[in-house]
């Protein structure tokens, strides 16, 4: 019996301690480089396949979630200043053109820029996470050329958006059929927090919840207010 019960408690500390080790497919905002690729007006206008109101809340999630866990972060746009005009405000907000330096390309493959390849490839992260306009074309380049050099790749599935409803998905599917990981913007955001006991960006990153979270982030704010009573 006392030898039953000493493999017990031994069974129990093994598997609470095998429990505490996350899986090291989960982000975190040490492990990875975040790529935000031309958001921007003149790619938003003809995007058909999430409303702009959802896609622009989605943006703020994302480039809030990498301010408040300061992820290196790479902006890119295309020909921002002939033709796709500037980023959207929620991304303005997070990463300041006078401070964030994007890098401003011609090319629809971003991998394919020499400066952009080479701030990617300055980060020293092999995990990347992307998401932009469009999914089909300026995305779907880096992340297939960037798995063809061995990197790990996510894809930010609702901070994306394309034309069309079929020409996003069937991008999407292309990608993950090459190695990616699709994710959603909130998702991110709550994989980096990961904890609710990590204080010292619990109140911020609620805050871009409450402010940027649609339902979820009402129910933070009526929660918030209720508690009182």
């Amino acid at each position: 019996m006392k030898k039953l019960l000493l493999f017990a408690v031994i069974g129990i500390a093994s598997f609470s301690a095998y429990s505490q080790k996350p899986s090291p497919m989960l982000l975190s905002p040490t492990n990875h480089t975040l790529i935000l690729i031309d958001y921007e007006g003149q790619m938003a206008f003809p995007t058909k396949s999430i409303a702009i109101d959802q896609l622009r809340n989605n943006t703020a999630i994302v480039a809030g979630a990498s301010k408040i866990f300061k992820v290196p972060t790479v902006v890119t746009t295309v020909a921002e200043k002939s033709f796709s005009g500037p980023v959207f405000p929620e991304l303005e907000e997070f990463y300041p053109k006078k401070t964030s330096g994007y890098i401003d390309r011609s090319t629809m493959n971003s991998w394919e820029d020499a400066q952009f390849y080479k701030a990617v490839v300055g980060k020293g992260k092999k995990t990347l996470v992307m998401g932009g306009l469009w999914t089909s074309v300026c995305i779907v380049g880096p992340v297939l050329s960037a798995i063809s050099e061995g990197y790990d790749v996510y894809v930010i599935t609702d901070a994306s958006g394309d034309l069309t409803k079929e020409a996003h998905e069937m991008a999407v599917a292309r990608m993950v059929q090459a190695g990616a990981h699709p994710i959603t913007s909130m998702q991110y955001l709550l994989e980096l927090q990961r904890d609710w006991a990590r204080q010292e960006t619990y109140l911020p990153v609620n805050d871009l919840v409450v402010k940027y979270g649609g339902a979820y982030g009402i129910g933070v704010q009526y929660s918030r207010e209720m508690v009182k009573h």
